[in-house]
């Protein structure tokens, strides 16, 4: 697939050949040892030591959905990064949670980035959100070999359906196993935790901005029990990195924005270390 650099002008016929809307089935016919479940690994003895991301939420509200992560990275017991970035778009209403070893998910990431777009452009078309879960789906299908060497991405997909005018989150396994989740989802070390938060605080009928405090709650709950999830540091004024993704597309809250909501919930948490308590009946 090497371009002809002999001054002709032209591009290599593999780009001039029509064939699937899928970059990734172009790779794979064309370059597939670029692709990253292809590598060739050397052979591993005992665990691999990388910085992970840990916990991801996401839960919906009427108008949409909200997808968050905490901003720590740990390498065994060891803080690797304070202020890892674990929630990306994916396209204009959709975007992905990291967790799992973090530079093969970031790099998985805009691999699906780029496989969106390019179905977008060569179809004209968006792929639909059920559509993009599938592709995303066989992408950690991909990795396969690499998870079960240690180095998986287990990742959280959130996005506003057009088609049905609603805000969904699937899930996966490191099979690339998917499932729906219906309200809210949470992934990573502090998984356990958050979960047990979304699900005694989560209603229905949640505006967008008590969305957001939610799972800014789970994240702090998740931070409170895991030592690999990072609660807000405001010395060094990181915050969780919450994204909202509704009818009018994917915005990312701006610092001012997450700092208000975290700072409301550690004020809080001062006279209620344990946070927020459900109704008991």
């Amino acid at each position: 697939m090497e371009a002809n650099t002999r001054s002709t002008g032209r591009l290599p016929a593999a780009f001039l050949t029509p064939g699937s809307s899928s970059f990734m089935d172009f790779l794979s016919v064309h370059a597939p040892e670029v692709l990253p479940g292809n590598r060739q690994l050397p052979p591993v003895h005992g665990a691999v030591e990388a910085p992970h991301g840990t916990t991801i939420v996401a839960a919906t509200f009427p108008g949409g959905v909200v997808l968050a992560g905490d901003r720590r990275a740990t390498m065994g017991n060891v803080i690797a990064q304070r202020d890892i970035e674990k929630v990306f778009p994916a396209d204009e209403y959709s975007a992905v949670g990291i967790a799992g070893t973090a530079g093969l998910a970031v790099e998985m990431v805009k691999l699906f980035q780029l496989e969106l777009e390019h179905f977008e452009k060569v179809e004209g078309a968006q792929l639909s959100l059920e559509g993009k879960a599938n592709r995303l789906s066989t992408m950690i299908r991909g990795n396969l070999g690499m998870a079960l060497q240690g180095l998986a991405i287990v990742p959280l997909f959130a996005g506003w359906d057009v088609d049905r005018e609603k805000g969904r989150i699937f899930s996966y396994d490191v099979t690339g196993g998917r499932s729906e989740e219906l309200g809210f989802a949470s992934s990573g070390s502090g998984s356990v935790f958050a979960r047990g938060a979304l699900k005694k605080l989560y209603r229905e009928d949640l505006t967008e901005r008590q969305a957001t405090t939610l799972v800014v709650q789970a994240l702090y709950d998740a931070a409170d029990d895991d030592s690999a999830t990072g609660g807000p540091d405001l010395a060094r004024r990181i915050y969780p990195l919450v994204t909202v993704i509704t009818a009018e597309g994917f915005r990312r809250l701006s610092e001012p924005e997450s700092s208000e909501i975290a700072r409301e919930v550690h004020e809080r948490r001062m006279a209620e270390p344990d946070g927020p308590r459900a109704a008991l009946l």
